[in-house]
């Protein structure tokens, strides 16, 4: 079967490598998007799809801003796909071109589908509370994420999980399962595909950087779920007292890791934000509920390190400093 594949990020690439280890399927193209300027130096740097597709001696790759224009349209009529896979790409795929393959565009989502359609589906099921996510794989038509489902696969998310860790399980797990099922539908042995229940779906907006701002008001399991889901993008964070901030630095403080704490005796009265005890482990925070240790942190202009050591160099003050929106 010939696959052309697009996409654009890291399990994108985990998804790509999965289907070059099976003999029966041939990749002869890879669309993706566009070299970005990264870095210090803004240098023109290949997303991580294209950067492994090169590794792997791939060299029918276009970076198109509009796939669905004239010219990547054409290269991609040329390549003759039986099929097209898309994980991650960043980019709607018009009718036009979702009817070009003889067996259609296949899509790798991050989520159980119907639940949580849209561009952030590991992030928001971290943040609900889900003790269970997965990936599913599905036939792709001109609506967000409706498709009906090839296959589905299952995986289990821990107390301890943050969104980079279940994003590379998921990258691995839909890699798997991507590949199974472009193999089946090569040797016409896919099971009747399922269509989705449209009044249960649920759907999931783009995140923006200030998203991640901790609001200390808000239940502390509320936001204990949103440090691990947020972990490593777009990051959960909160400001510093204005004491702590030097010239030139806002005091911005990322949050990367932080279990949460009873309330103890006069602790109660304490508004939300406040550092209630310093501990050996981290300063310990009032949420609106009861309270969080700040286990792992990365202040503005420096390198993540543990909350012990993050209050060793800042004498924070219980009862007198607090944690800040602004």
């Amino acid at each position: 079967m010939r696959v052309v594949f697009m996409g654009s990020s890291a399990a994108s690439a985990e998804c790509l490598r999965a289907i070059l280890r099976e003999p029966a399927l041939e990749v002869v193209g890879v669309v993706t998007q566009p070299d970005r300027p990264a870095g210090r130096g803004k240098t023109l740097t290949p997303c991580p799809l294209a950067h492994f597709a090169q590794s792997q001696g791939l060299t029918e790759i276009i970076k198109p801003e509009k796939v669905n224009d004239d010219e990547p349209m054409a290269q991609i009529r040329a390549w003759k796909p039986d099929v097209i896979a898309v994980v991650a790409f960043g980019q709607i795929l018009k009718k036009p071109l979702l009817d070009l393959p003889l067996f259609g565009c296949v899509n790798c989502h991050f989520s159980l589908l119907p639940k949580y359609r849209g561009a952030a589906p590991v992030i928001a099921t971290l943040a609900a509370g889900d003790r269970l996510t997965g990936v599913t794989v599905m036939h792709m038509g001109v609506g967000l994420d409706d498709g009906p489902i090839m296959l589905q696969s299952y995986e289990p998310i821990y107390p301890d999980t943050t969104g980079g860790a279940l994003m590379d399980d998921l990258a691995i797990a839909g890699g798997v399962t991507l590949a199974k099922a472009l193999r089946l539908l090569s040797n016409n042995q896919l099971p009747p595909e399922v269509e989705q229940d449209h009044a249960s779906a649920t759907h999931v907006k783009k995140l923006k950087k200030t998203d991640g701002l901790i609001d200390w008001s808000l239940p502390v399991l509320e936001t204990e779920r949103k440090i691990r889901a947020y972990n490593p993008w777009p990051g959960s964070y909160t400001f510093l007292p204005e004491r702590f901030r030097k010239k030139g630095n806002t005091g911005r403080l990322v949050v990367l890791r932080a279990k949460i704490v009873r309330l103890q005796p006069g602790w109660e009265t304490a508004a939300p934000g406040t550092v209630l005890a310093i501990d050996k482990a981290g300063p310990i925070v009032r949420c609106c509920d009861t309270a969080l240790q700040l286990l792992e942190v990365k202040p503005e202009g420096s390198t993540a390190m543990d909350g012990g050591a993050f209050v060793r160099g800042r004498p924070l003050v219980p009862f007198e400093d607090r944690l800040l929106t602004a």
